[in-house]
């Protein structure tokens, strides 16, 4: 059984391509079948899924959905992190779903996987910061963000041509990305490196399927770090089909580590990503607040935290 009061479904229309549209009717049967008295509002615009979060937390609602992607639910959880009178969940609906592996849900929901979803088992998950933004999955510098600004003009990221493009973009960027230098200072110690990529990370899974960072728990409150330094393009093209299998942290141009604390800077502005949304900077103050979000998670899943 659930509490069916103060429930709210914040649904992306076009997250998964327009896949949000489509699943509407599913939720309201879902919702019908677990007796779950919901509201469900679309988001309009960027930033409109924080806007609508904030005020239904405002009103008392206590479980707050988000209904899209890795974006969508980083978007929901922003006015939400500390308040632990509110129980977030996300039903995922976008393209990578790469954040849901955390929980132990798959990228898309089976009948099964309803009534777990219904039952309310939560789990409190770090949250990573970024200067004044947060992550849930990962933050990510260097080849993967180039690889999402070839998709940037203007104020968003179009995103148009679907997986075939990105694979092209990803084609590309292994053969003409040029590493920049970069400063860091971190637990770990600090120095130089030429940053092919540099990944710091809650979660596991980047991309639909990369597995920058295998060893994160989601709650142990530490960062886990992926730093890749310059590689040739005979040591690109051998390191990443590594990462699928996350074995790319066994090679020697590979540093890995865990920290609380992390520091980074170029010498000008660079594009990084945060849950998969593109932003550009010059110098980055990471960081995470322990156990910042309650969430429902599926105890009967394959799971990424102790």
């Amino acid at each position: 059984m659930t509490d069916n009061k103060n429930w709210v479904f914040i649904l992306n229309p076009i997250a998964g391509n327009g896949f949000v549209k489509k699943y509407e009717d599913t939720i309201k049967e879902k919702l019908n079948e677990f007796g779950v008295d919901a509201d469900l509002v679309y988001t309009q615009k960027k930033g409109h899924a924080s806007q609508i979060a904030d005020v239904y937390a405002k009103k008392g609602y206590k479980h707050i959905i988000s209904v899209g992607g890795d974006g969508t639910l980083n978007e929901v959880v922003r006015p939400l992190v500390g308040n632990k009178d509110v129980i977030v969940g996300i039903i995922p609906a976008g393209t990578g779903n790469d954040f849901i592996q955390i929980l132990g849900f798959p990228n898309r929901f089976e009948d099964k996987h309803w009534p777990i979803f219904f039952e309310q088992n939560t789990m409190d998950l770090d949250v990573g910061t970024c200067n004044d933004n947060y992550f849930l999955n990962g933050m990510g510098l260097g080849f993967d963000a180039e690889v999402a600004a070839q998709n940037y003009e203007g104020e968003d990221i179009v995103k148009k041509g679907g997986k075939d493009k990105y694979i092209r973009h990803i084609l590309k960027t292994l053969l003409f990305f040029k590493e920049k230098r970069m400063k860091f200072l971190s637990d770990n110690g600090n120095g130089y490196t030429d940053c092919f990529i540099n990944t710091t990370s809650i979660g596991r899974r980047f991309a639909g399927g990369f597995f920058l960072t295998p060893e994160a728990i989601a709650n142990d409150g530490l960062l886990d770090v992926c730093s890749i330094e310059k590689l040739s393009l005979f040591q690109r093209f051998r390191i990443l089909p590594m990462v699928p299998k996350g074995t790319h942290i066994k090679d020697k141009n590979v540093t890995y580590y865990k920290t609380a604390n992390l520091d980074l800077q170029f010498s000008e502005k660079v594009p990084y990503h945060l849950d998969g949304e593109l932003f550009f900077d010059q110098k980055f103050d990471i960081g995470i607040l322990p156990g910042a979000l309650k969430i429902i998670y599926n105890p009967q899943g394959p799971h990424y935290f102790k």
